[in-house]
């Protein structure tokens, strides 16, 4: 069994236990209603092109491939007795992940509003004025395996699955990680913020800002998040006033770049991820791109990492009922494929 699989069905276990709850009888724990009409009305299906095979894009316009992605027409993988076998190169962007954030801790709007049992202590907040009085903003986080190109049965081939997921899977909560809601651990568990955390290296970030409001981010400058801000520490505590969609999409950028750095999400980008995701400490902002699901969706594009919430950000909340965003994650996936493709 794989190992997000183990810790669904403990966790599932637990609150059968302990008794989740459903949204009706837990305040500010709202149902997304994720599985359903929405996975055909509130996801941009134009926006996984352009579609490559052999070096050619086979498809229309509706968007752009990463700078790095492959290009060249044919690719060589070992098969299980370690003999190269030809085949294509074939590259997309898939919706491959679902991120939440939540104030309610255990709440998982995903899941239609399903609470598991952490305690009432651990509530998050947000800070969304000058006036507010609560020190700073603080989510929780649900990271989901949301394969559904391959749970639909469209376009993906079997060995173009670079991590082995082939269904909806809860893989990581941050009510258990205790670097989450603490800045001292999260710094001594990722040294390298000593070097990034300081004014020196924030004062490139705008360079970044521009960068990626134009659509390109930088891979070299690890530390920043575009105009969304620093991301380091890797942490979910900010100072707050920006507001959900911003801070929301900064927590989505030290997710990513947290579950790097632990060897849980890979990199599937490039010459090295043809024949297989690996795993890449540092965060490869060109490899994502991100379409809001929840509240108010991004049905029609997407935004790249950093990019500024003013071109894509504005009204995408709900006063009361709807201020726990969900993101689809989309990552770019070079394949090479030695058996024949579904396209």
């Amino acid at each position: 069994m794989k190992a997000s699989s183990l810790f669904i069905a403990c966790l599932c276990a637990a609150a059968s236990l302990f008794g989740a709850t459903a949204n009706a009888d837990t305040p500010g724990c709202s149902n997304a209603e994720v599985i359903g009409p929405k996975l055909f009305t509130d996801v941009c299906w134009t926006c996984i092109f352009p579609i490559r095979v052999a070096g050619i894009n086979i498809s229309g316009g509706g968007g752009n491939a990463p700078d790095d992605s492959v290009r060249r027409p044919v690719c060589a993988c070992n098969d299980d007795l370690g003999v190269p076998r030809p085949g294509i190169t074939t590259s997309m962007w898939e919706p491959a992940r679902l991120v939440e954030f939540q104030r309610v801790a255990g709440c998982s709007s995903v899941l239609n509003g399903t609470r598991f049992p952490f305690d009432r202590l651990m509530q998050g907040n947000h800070a969304d004025g000058e006036f507010d009085t609560t020190d700073g903003t603080f989510m929780h986080y649900h990271y989901y395996a949301f394969p559904l190109l391959v749970m639909m049965d469209l376009f993906v081939n079997k060995t173009c699955n670079s991590d082995g997921f082939y269904d909806f899977d809860l893989m990581y909560m941050s009510e258990v990680d205790p670097t989450w809601n603490n800045d001292e651990l999260a710094f001594f568990t990722n040294p390298e913020a000593a070097a990034v955390a300081n004014p020196i290296a924030l004062a490139a970030c705008p360079v970044d800002a521009i960068s990626s409001t134009a659509g390109k981010p930088l891979n070299a400058m690890f530390w920043c998040a575009g105009s969304w801000g620093a991301i380091y520490p890797l942490s979910g505590n900010q100072n707050g006033g920006n507001g959900v969609i911003r801070e929301s999409a900064r927590l989505k950028s030290r997710v990513l770049a947290a579950l790097h750095r632990r060897g849980m999400a890979h990199k599937t980008m490039g010459e090295d991820a043809m024949c297989g995701g690996y795993i890449s400490p540092i965060l490869p902002k060109t490899q994502y791109k991100f379409s809001l699901f929840h509240p108010v969706p991004e049905s029609t594009s997407t935004h790249v990492m950093g990019e500024s919430t003013f071109t894509w950000g504005l009204g995408r909340t709900i006063p009361a009922v709807g201020q726990d965003p969900i993101y689809l994650i989309w990552r770019w996936n070079d394949c090479c494929n030695t058996k024949g493709a579904s396209l």
